[in-house]
C-alpha cells in the first residue's frame, strides 16, 4: 500500500439517532452550515447544472394515511425482510469470510447495513465493525472515510451494502471509484455490492431479485437515523473532512429508525430454515448480473421521449424518492403490481399523474419532470 495519508486524526463526531453499537456514521455534521430548498427549486438547479449533492431537499412531513401505509407495510413485509436480509448475509459470509467489514452507502444502505450486522451476529455470534459513508454520482466514494476504515481495521476487507438497485448509476460509481483508488493507493477494494432488493439483475450479492418493498424507501431522515442525504461542497467541506449531512434532531420525536430495525430484528429467529432454504435455491443459480432491467429502462426513454436517462427513476424504492423530493412527471405502475401503496397515496397527495404500464423487472417507474416543460 502506497502512503495512505499523511495524517490519522480524522474526527468522528457521533451523527445521527442509532445506537452507536449498529453502525458509526463517518460524516461531517453540517447542521449549522446548510439550509434545505424546496423541491422545484431544486430541481431547476440541478437542471441548469448545480450537482445535486450540492443542496438539500426540504424534508417530506408525512401525512398520517401516508404513516399507516408505513406501519402496515411493515407488518406486512417485516418476515420478508428478515429472510431476504437472512440470504443476503449468508451470501456475503460465503463469498466474503468473516474478516470483513460492512460499508453502508448513506444513507438508503444504512438500515439494510445494520439488519445485516444483527443478522450475522445472531446467527454467527460475529459482532463485525460497521460504518455509513458518502458515494455521489459524478463525484465518487469518500475517500477519506475509505482511507479512514482502511487505517483502523487493514487486515480486513470492506463489503459494500447498499438498499437495492434502480438503474445502476451508484453502482457503476462504486465499480468505477474503487478501480480508481485501486490503482492510485496500490490497494485492493473489492466493489462487490449486496442490497436487498436487485430487480434490475445488476449485482451478484442480493436477498431478492424482486422488485420489493422495503418500507425505509417510504420514509427520509426519520427511518434513516435522523440523517439527510449527503453533501459536497467545497465551502463546507474541507479537503481533509468526511462529505457532509445534516442530523435533524428536530424531528427525535418522529423517528422510526431504531423501531424499524427492531421490528424486523427480532423475527431472525423464525426465518432461519426459510433463509437456508433460499440460499440453495440461489446456488444453484447462475448469480451474474444480466442487466435485464435497462430493457425497461430503454423503452420508457423512447415511449415518452425522454431526452436524460437520469429522469428516469425505475423500481419501488427510486419511485418513492422522485416523489418525496424531486419534482415527478408521472408515474408508471405495473398492472396488478403489489407493494405500491404508499406510491399511489404520495402521488395523490402531490396531484401526479398515475399510468398502467407494461414494466418488465419492476413493479413501478418514476419520471422527473423536465423544468423546459411548460
Amino acid at each position: 500500500m502506497k502512503s495512505l495519508i499523511d495524517k490519522v486524526d480524522y474526527k468522528i463526531n457521533h451523527i445521527g439517532s442509532y445506537k452507536k453499537d449498529d453502525v458509526i456514521f463517518l460524516l461531517k455534521d453540517i447542521s449549522q452550515l446548510i439550509k434545505e430548498k424546496g423541491n422545484k427549486e431544486r430541481e431547476v438547479a440541478i437542471q441548469s447544472g448545480v450537482h445535486y449533492s450540492e443542496m438539500l431537499p426540504i424534508e417530506y412531513k408525512p401525512s398520517d394515511r401516508y404513516i399507516e401505509l408505513f406501519y402496515k407495510a411493515l407488518e406486512e413485509f417485516k418476515k420478508d425482510i428478515a429472510i431476504y436480509v437472512g440470504v443476503v448475509s449468508e451470501m456475503i459470509i460465503k463469498n466474503r469470510g468473516k474478516d470483513i467489514v460492512l460499508v453502508s452507502l448513506a444513507r438508503a444502505g444504512t438500515p439494510v447495513g445494520i439488519l445485516i450486522k444483527r443478522y450475522i451476529k445472531f446467527k454467527y455470534n460475529l459482532d463485525l465493525p460497521h460504518y455509513s459513508i458518502s458515494i455521489i454520482r459524478g463525484k465518487g466514494i469518500d475517500v477519506n472515510a475509505i482511507k479512514y476504515i482502511l487505517l483502523k481495521h487493514p487486515h480486513r476487507e470492506i463489503q459494500f451494502i447498499d438498499g437495492w438497485t434502480g438503474k445502476g448509476a451508484i453502482n457503476t460509481e462504486l465499480n468505477k471509484t474503487c478501480s480508481e483508488l485501486n490503482e492510485k493507493m496500490d490497494i485492493k477494494l473489492n466493489s462487490d455490492l449486496a442490497v436487498i432488493a436487485d430487480p434490475g439483475f445488476l449485482v451478484k450479492t442480493f436477498g431478492t431479485r424482486k422488485d420489493f418493498l422495503i418500507p425505509s424507501a417510504c420514509l427520509n431522515s426519520t427511518v434513516s437515523g435522523l440523517v439527510s442525504r449527503t453533501v459536497l461542497r467545497d465551502d463546507i467541506i474541507g479537503e481533509d473532512d468526511f462529505h457532509g449531512a445534516k442530523f435533524y434532531k428536530e424531528l427525535i420525536n418522529e423517528d422510526l429508525s431504531n423501531y424499524y430495525i427492531d421490528k424486523i430484528s427480532e423475527v431472525y429467529n423464525k426465518i432461519v430454515e426459510d433463509v437456508k432454504n433460499q440460499v440453495k435455491i440461489l446456488e444453484n443459480c447462475n448469480l451474474e448480473p444480466t442487466f435485464v432491467g435497462l430493457e425497461d429502462i430503454k423503452k420508457i426513454k423512447n415511449e415518452f421521449n425522454i431526452k436524460d436517462i437520469n429522469f428516469i427513476k425505475p423500481g419501488i424504492g427510486e419511485t418513492t424518492r422522485v416523489l418525496l423530493r424531486r419534482v415527478p412527471w408521472k408515474i408508471l405502475i405495473k398492472k396488478n403490481a403489489k407493494n405500491v401503496g404508499h406510491i399511489i397515496q404520495l402521488a395523490k397527495e402531490k396531484n401526479i399523474q398515475v399510468v398502467e404500464y407494461d414494466l418488465k423487472s419492476y413493479e413501478s417507474c418514476g419520471i422527473i419532470k423536465s423544468v423546459e416543460d411548460k
